[in-house]
């Protein structure tokens, strides 16, 4: 039964739960996961894997509740064993509020638009100047 709370034409159901991941990662705009149980670590680490290997272009992962999350995983322990590197645990903050969490992510959102737009003026020459169309 899909979401009630979901508006129908936005209910996507998918078969195998891999591909559900992948579209949603598509679409986000940032990855915020809360204390949870499998399925949370599951998209976490996946995400966090994916980013770490340069096979999406970096969002804001931000975990909520600094405490819980370093309860749970021993970050440092990861790095002192050579299994991440310490710049990788840049990707990920912690956030302890849902403001901060917002303000991340309109932040990153605001930052990104900027860029969308300076990629759609830039000259495609390369001989630097603003583009320019037929009609103007």
């Amino acid at each position: 039964i899909p979401n009630r709370f979901i508006t129908p034409e936005f209910a996507f159901q998918f078969h195998y739960f891999a591909i559900r991941k992948m579209h949603f990662l598509m679409r986000a705009r940032g990855l915020v996961c809360f204390p949870g149980g499998y399925g949370t670590l599951d998209e976490l680490f996946e995400t966090l894997t994916l980013i770490q290997t340069g096979r999406i272009e970096p969002i804001p992962v931000l975990l909520y509740r600094r405490e819980w999350w370093e309860r749970l995983v021993n970050w440092q322990q990861l790095v002192d064993e050579g299994m991440i590197e310490q710049a990788d645990l840049d990707i990920f903050r912690y956030v302890e509020s849902a403001d901060e969490a917002f303000e991340i992510i309109r932040s990153y959102c605001e930052e990104r638009a900027r860029d969308e737009a300076d990629d759609e003026n830039a000259d495609p020459t390369g001989r630097g100047g603003p583009r320019h169309t037929a009609s103007e």
